[in-house]
């Protein structure tokens, strides 16, 4: 492995001036992995005061002083730099009670989370792996360092970061920390929402996402208690070779990797138990499902306060999941001034992922939305109307030929609904005389 200049440059500084510095944590593992990594962090043993001495002809900045932590900016990048610590108990299961500065590696190295994660380079001794982790790098394996339980009721995030790196990874999770895991799990509601909200989009956004949520089913529905409603939920309708929930997963892990569709898919078919009847031929149907699951996505959202974007764009995407959309440039057209190119765009992606969760027989329908996909592109690159700006003729316009207040704004909508349904070319003669025709 080979530190950037600017990191070897401080690792320099330091051991010039007498102190211990290292890498850690995910670039040495990533590394490891020879997976490409931008963010590195440092680990000394000198402390904020000490290191401030040794960069006082660069800038710093204390981000995180009480914890021991400067940003040196070093030949333009900033490069966080932490003291070597310990931590005392985690009184509130969230934060330690007192941290107190370390002159020694392996002290900092065994506060941390799992052995892929304790681990720290140098550039002249190389790795420095005190608890195995170059091993279960190689063997894919997550460990705790130490007690699992104790790693995991000291800090229940730790529980979400390893649903995470097992998500992202793919690594299986050694037989004492899994069972720590779950043991653990309702510590999960002393987190934060925010702290919640990251972890969990990031798990989300993994490439082995579904394993995940199928195997740690029960320790997401302590966040999440819909889950233990979808679980093993049959739905009895032919179009289904799955439950509700690996339904779920299983469209979660076809959707494109982007927290939006991930968590739109996550969310799609939430609201189904609520809403499920058999006919009289025992076939399952989901009337109004739909809007339930936005309903619950919306709460949901709020409750972990992602931001507000995103909030309207998963639950406008769930609300619209199972709403056919017509291969004709007009209905695609209706669809862009509604929602815009990028929702569209979403909505067909979510529906693709949709239906790669239903039996295999139903995947003939693949083909609809790569058309969908590409006359949508079309249309876009034809110039074509969405929007009332984008109309030949404006307010001043329709002011010219007497219209005042709500009257000019109806008589542009009436004109754009015209081009969208292609009775009138966008031109601004056309648009007049179509409004005079049609008063």
């Amino acid at each position: 492995m080979v530190l950037p200049d600017y990191a070897e440059k401080a690792i320099a500084l330091l051991n010039e001036s007498g102190f211990a510095c290292y890498a850690v944590g995910g670039w040495v593992r990533d590394g490891l992995l020879q997976s490409a990594s931008h963010d590195i962090d440092l680990t000394t043993s000198a402390t904020p005061e000490e290191m401030q001495r040794v960069f006082s002809s660069y800038s710093v900045i204390a981000t995180g002083l009480q914890h021991g932590t400067l940003t040196v900016l070093l030949d333009g990048h900033p490069l966080e730099i932490t003291t070597f610590r310990t931590e005392s108990a985690y009184s509130d299961g969230r934060h330690p009670d007192a941290i107190r500065f370390a002159r020694d590696l392996n002290s900092d190295l065994s506060r941390r989370d799992f052995t892929v994660n304790a681990m720290a380079f140098h550039p002249r001794e190389g790795v420095v792996d005190p608890f195995g982790g170059q091993q279960d790098l190689q063997n894919s394996v997550l460990r705790c360092v130490g007690n699992a339980a104790e790693r995991f009721t000291e800090d229940a995030l730790r529980i979400l970061r390893l649903l995470r790196f097992a998500s992202k990874l793919g690594f299986s999770v050694e037989s004492q920390t899994k069972k720590a895991a779950f043991e653990c799990k309702e510590r999960l509601l002393l987190l934060s929402k925010e702290r919640i909200a990251v972890e969990f989009k990031g798990i989300l956004c993994g490439a082995f996402v579904k394993d995940v949520l199928l195997e740690y089913h029960e320790i997401l529905a302590v966040l999440f208690p819909f889950i233990s409603k979808m679980y093993g939920f049959a739905q009895h309708n032919f179009h289904h070779c799955f439950d509700v929930y690996e339904h779920t997963a299983t469209v979660v892990a076809a959707a494109p990797d982007t927290p939006v569709l991930r968590l739109a898919a996550f969310f799609h078919d939430c609201g189904k138990p609520d809403c499920f009847t058999t006919d009289e031929n025992g076939i399952g149907h989901f009337y109004a499902h739909a809007s339930r699951s936005a309903q619950i996505a919306k709460e949901t959202m709020q409750s972990l306060k992602l931001d507000k974007k995103t909030t309207e764009r998963v639950t406008l995407l769930v609300k619209l999941h199972d709403s056919p959309i017509e291969e004709d440039a007009r209905a695609i057209k209706r669809r862009l001034n509604k929602y815009g190119e990028a929702a569209l765009l979403e909505l067909i992606a979510l529906q693709r992922a949709d239906t790669l969760g239903l039996a295999p027989a139903f995947h003939t329908r693949l083909a609809h939305f790569d058309a969908l996909e590409s006359l949508t592109g079309e249309v876009v690159a034809s110039g074509a109307v969405f929007s009332l700006r984008d109309l030949a003729v404006n307010g001043n316009d329709m002011k010219r030929l007497g219209l005042r207040g709500k009257e000019i704004g109806s008589a542009l909508k009436k004109l754009l609904c015209a081009v969208l349904d292609e009775k009138v070319k966008n031109e601004k003669a056309a648009l007049l005389e179509y409004l005079k025709l049609h008063p």
